[in-house]
């Protein structure tokens, strides 16, 4: 790896290899928003959940605009077949010495890049920039490195432990034993993410080891919260990845404000978004808005299409407004349009105040029935919301993109609609650990109301309790 100057004058043009952590089944989503938004082709990690692409350091600033990434990393190197010796000792000696073997170089250049790209986006907002919270978020970044070449399995940290089944994850810093006094001392800490049964160490030995090799090579000091830079080990089976975080924060997180209960990540919503293709001029609803996240992603990102946001619950409509409001302060602080093509309304979802037929895309997360709602609640609930949702859906034309957890009583309820839904497609997605499933359902051309189903409506399924969600 040549030596690159990047000074503020001269800023040399070099390509790297950059690691994002995406929402799992959305991998090929997030490819094809990479394709068209930088027009590279992403590797998609064989682990589920993360993604890889070449750029050139004049396109950084585009990635942190990808709508469907959680977390970026450059990447220093990465060993298809690492080979790990016999014993714990000598494996981690191994460790220590590829700490200064590495091509840093590279990596560093585009850390540093994107440090000065952070700043001037906080000038931008006025000061107003994105609030570093090393602890929680950070880590978020540590999962991002798993895959290189060959996907190593999901390791995560935090946000993205939910995401995936984690493996054993540790963050090591070693206290300095000496640090060069200079002007800005850099620190760092060491994250570490290790999948696989056959090593002779833990992940917490791997990251103090190869992290006290980084510290006397580069002469850094470890620090594990106030750090400047966040250095990546994964390990897979025989898979190692090195790489260098770029978001201190999930981005994930930069639409809501104010969280809910159950509140979707925004690269979710994106997904499910992506996935109904809005069109122009399209009218799209949220039924069980919760916080507003699907809707206010939509008009962020597909902003020719119409939303409507509504829910029974009077502190989840205050949460979306509270969230829209925020946006469009944002927006116009920035000085774009501030306006948001969204309404909010309360409502009961299973007699929505809208007309039949009146609706091309609807698109909600239902109730799993663990922290919103209950199991029994949901075999009276998803008949007669499916039910409604097909009431106001445009025959022929009309989908709807839903998400779940509670897969049997939504299949359940699905063969009971007569032939009103088509079902297109699933994701399988892990949400906050769970193992749930968006599906695509396209609306027949079938005519509500003509359908025995509809008729003669199962007695109880009429009328739900109006605290459902």
């Amino acid at each position: 790896d040549g030596a690159v100057t990047l000074g503020p004058q001269t800023e040399a043009i070099i390509t790297v290899t950059i690691g994002a952590t995406v929402p799992t089944g959305f991998e090929h989503t997030a490819a094809d928003e990479v394709k068209e938004k930088i027009g590279v082709e992403a590797r998609i990690s064989r682990d589920r959940g993360r993604i890889y692409f070449q750029i050139t350091t004049d396109q950084l600033f585009q990635v942190h605009l990808l709508r469907s990434v959680d977390n970026l990393f450059v990447v220093v190197d990465e060993y298809e077949h690492y080979q790990f010796k016999d014993t714990k000792e000598e494996t981690l000696l191994d460790l220590q010495q590829l700490a200064s073997k590495l091509p840093w170089t590279n990596a560093l250049e585009v850390w540093k890049l994107n440090n000065s790209l952070k700043k001037k986006r906080s000038r931008r907002k006025g000061g107003n920039g994105t609030k570093v919270k090393p602890d929680s978020e950070a880590m978020d970044a540590g999962m991002a490195e798993a895959e290189q070449q060959q996907p190593p399995q999901p390791l995560s940290s935090e946000s993205q432990a939910k995401e995936e089944s984690t493996p054993e994850l540790e963050t090591i810093a070693q206290e300095p034993e000496e640090s060069a006094p200079e002007a800005k001392l850099i620190k760092f800490r060491v994250t570490c993410s290790r999948a696989g049964d056959k090593h002779s160490f833990s992940s917490n030995e791997a990251a103090r080891d190869f992290g006290g090799a980084v510290q006397e090579f580069f002469q850094w000091k470890a620090d594990m919260t106030k750090f400047d830079i966040e250095v990546l080990l994964n390990i897979h089976n025989q898979e190692v990845v090195i790489g260098i975080a770029l978001t201190e924060e999930s981005l994930h997180r930069r639409t809501i404000t104010h969280f809910g209960p159950t509140t979707l990540r925004s690269t979710l919503c994106y997904g499910m978004l992506r996935l109904c293709k809005p069109q122009a001029s399209d009218i799209i609803l949220d039924p069980m808005c919760g916080t507003g996240a699907i809707p206010l992603e939509g008009a962020l990102e597909f902003h020719n299409s119409f939303y409507i946001a509504g829910d029974n619950n009077d502190m989840a409509v205050s949460r979306t407004l509270n969230n829209i409001c925020h946006i469009q302060k944002r927006r116009e602080d920035k000085g774009s349009v501030p306006g948001l093509r969204i309404d909010t309304v309360q409502w009961d979802l299973c007699h929505l105040p809208v007309r039949t037929s009146s609706v091309d895309i609807i698109v909600t997360d239902m109730p799993f029935g663990k922290r919103m709602g209950s199991k029994k609640k949901n075999w009276d609930l998803y008949p007669s919301c499916l039910r409604e949702m097909a009431r106001v859906c445009r025959p022929g034309s009309g989908k709807a993109v839903l998400l779940t957890q509670d897969k049997k009583c939504f299949s359940k309820a699905l063969s009971r609609m007569g032939g009103l839904w088509r079902k297109l497609h699933t994701v399988w997605v892990n949400v906050g650990g769970l193992h749930a499933a968006v599906y695509l359902l396209k609306r027949t051309g079938a005519m509500f109301g003509q359908t025995p189903e509809d008729v003669h409506e199962p007695q109880g399924m009429a009328n739900t309790p109006e605290d459902e969600k």
